[in-house]
């Protein structure tokens, strides 16, 4: 363990947040562990150990399964935070084997790679229409105009909330995601707390309906999911709508917003994307590697483990660096530079192990519709203003992203 932290790495710095790569770059040049005071956590920084660690199971998202807050050495959370944590804890995310493998086993049967097929011409259609009126509008914000809307509009037809229902989704999901940044203030869990408890609430009644009248929605599907007697609790079905509406599109809007601002920073990529269409795949993949919109995941050390000759002991928390691992040059060649044709691209923006995103193919569906329709509607797309950097650091986004036509 380090004496003193002395590192460029500081979460709350502005300066470190605009491009925390160089400090990930510090990070791994000196070692594959760093005891992290502020957050009391272990980073660990290098692509082989972060893909490692995320298959050992000897790590876990939670500890409950094993351990009582008390027996792991833990406080237990504040009384009034309980809605939250009710409806996190509930979900595949945040749950570890028996009942990870249960539940994912049964939302597995409703979300379905025939699912995913089956919603392209939606997706293309949609992303069509959401850059048309862009380009009608001679530009805007493209958060707010493609980005966003895209992905909330197509989970919430997966899950078949009514459109007249889904202005509050958005603000919901981002209430709730405040909970996952660094140390996060009782403003930040008060507002988790109320969005948890009129989420919940508004899919309570949502299950309600689909109980008496099934359709053709995953709602339905996850009521009628079973497999030898199992079936999903109430509870968990409503933890596992919010987890694939805020993974099913946090992840995607930030992407998007992140992409096209590094595009427009590469302005020879830009042109080469803009004279071959059929980079998109490829496209879509290392920019989600460029600059991840999930930097940071955490895993609790349920039993101890040695890392580079450091015993991290059980009842620690490491914090998995998706940025720093996604920049490793030990993986990929000329990590800082972006390339739109790089083949040999193993990025772990996806997570990886048990907790593999479940939604990846969606996310590069959504990915790919989205980036197509705008260079073929929006050939000249370009920024329209700097944009502000929203002052998080575990989900990296911007607040906006003013372009023109």
């Amino acid at each position: 363990m380090a004496a003193a932290f002395d590192f460029a790495f500081d979460p709350w710095d502005p300066a470190f947040l605009a491009d925390p790569y160089p400090a990930y770059a510090e990070l791994r040049a000196r070692g594959r562990v760093h005891y992290y005071e502020p957050t009391n956590q272990w980073l660990v920084p290098h692509h082989a150990d972060v893909s490692a660690l995320l298959r050992d199971r000897r790590l876990g998202r939670t500890y409950q399964h094993r351990f009582t807050h008390e027996e792991f050495g833990r406080t237990p959370p504040p009384g009034e935070h309980e809605p939250f944590h009710t409806l996190n804890d509930h979900g595949m995310l945040d749950l570890e084997p028996p009942d990870h493998t249960r539940i994912r086993r049964l939302v597995s049967k409703a979300f379905t790679p025939r699912t995913v097929e089956r919603l392209k011409p939606y997706v293309r259609a949609l992303a069509d229409d959401l850059t048309s009126a862009l380009v009608a509008a001679g530009g805007g914000d493209l958060l707010k105009d493609v980005a966003e809307p895209l992905p909330v509009a197509v989970i919430a037809e997966m899950l078949g909330i009514p459109e007249s229902d889904r202005a509050p989704l958005r603000p919901w999901s981002a209430d709730i995601c405040g909970m996952y940044e660094l140390n996060p203030s009782e403003e930040t869990a008060a507002k988790a707390v109320r969005a948890s408890i009129e989420f919940s609430g508004y899919l309570r009644e949502l299950i309600a309906a689909r109980r008496k009248e099934p359709g053709d929605d995953l709602i339905s599907g996850l009521i009628e999911a079973h497999d030898e007697g199992d079936r999903l609790t109430e509870q968990e079905m409503i933890s596992t709508a919010v987890l694939l509406l805020n993974a099913g599109h946090e992840a995607t809007v930030n992407s998007t917003v992140n992409g096209w601002y590094a595009l427009f920073r590469n302005e020879p990529q830009l042109a080469a994307l803009r004279a071959d269409h059929s980079l998109v795949p490829t496209a879509v993949e290392e920019l989600m590697r460029y600059d991840t919109p999930l930097q940071l995941f955490e895993r609790w050390v349920l039993d101890d483990i040695e890392l580079a000759g450091t015993t991290i002991p059980r009842g620690a928390e490491i914090a998995l660096l998706f940025g720093s691992a996604n920049h490793d040059p030990g993986v990929f060649s000329d990590p800082a530079r972006l390339d739109l044709t790089r083949k040999d691209n193993p990025h772990i923006s996806f997570s990886a192990g048990i907790h593999y995103c479940i939604g990846a193919p969606l996310a590069r569906l959504e990915l790919a519709a989205s980036m197509g329709a705008l260079l073929e509607k929006a050939p000249t797309l370009r920024l329209a203003a700097e944009p502000d950097r929203k002052p998080n650091f575990v989900i990296r986004g911007l607040e906006g992203l003013s372009v023109a036509v």
